[in-house]
């Protein structure tokens, strides 16, 4: 794992989350395909979030105080109960840049990390590499999220015009 490139792809697609995030109503930020799906104003809240409460708090957890208690978290549940599809869009961009540009920060200053450091899970050993390697899926994963809901706000937005010369989905 190379400590430059990871902070790099966490910058870059910090911007794009960002990006995704902009230019929508709050209608639109609070739109979900279904019951079950998620918003964009959720998805954005959960990463703001994962930035503090998971992969930062985690990868430092492995990184310098492995033998205290793991911090459990319950991402799915916050969901609801922190009520984040009723927040603030232009709140909730400026918290996740905010808290990105921390982790920055963080992560610059570390100059050696020991990726092979690990702690023992119930499900086997979990190193920082394996840490710092989820949190760039993570980001993707999302973005791949914003995209669709994205796109789904395109379609509904052009009608009555259609998106098949855009090519299939």
């Amino acid at each position: 794992m190379n400590l430059n490139d990871a902070i790099s792809q966490l910058e870059h697609q910090g911007s794009a989350v960002a990006s995704l995030g902009k230019n929508v109503s709050t209608e639109q930020a609070r739109w979900k395909p279904s019951p079950e799906d998620w918003s964009i104003l959720e998805v954005l809240n959960h990463l703001v979030d994962e930035e503090i409460l998971d992969f930062r708090r985690h990868l430092h957890h492995i990184l310098f105080t492995p033998d205290d208690a793991w911090p459990n978290i319950d991402p799915q549940a916050w969901v609801i109960a922190k009520k984040y599809n009723l927040r603030d869009l232009d709140t909730t961009l400026e918290n996740f840049k905010s808290e990105r540009e921390k982790t920055i920060r963080w992560l610059s200053e570390l100059k050696t990390p020991n990726w092979d450091a690990s702690i023992q899970m119930p499900w086997g050993k979990l190193s920082a590499g394996d840490m710092m390697a989820s949190w760039l899926a993570h980001d993707l994963l999302h973005l791949r999220q914003l995209v669709e809901l994205r796109y789904h706000l395109t379609s509904t937005d052009s009608l009555p015009y259609m998106l098949e010369y855009a090519g299939k989905w």
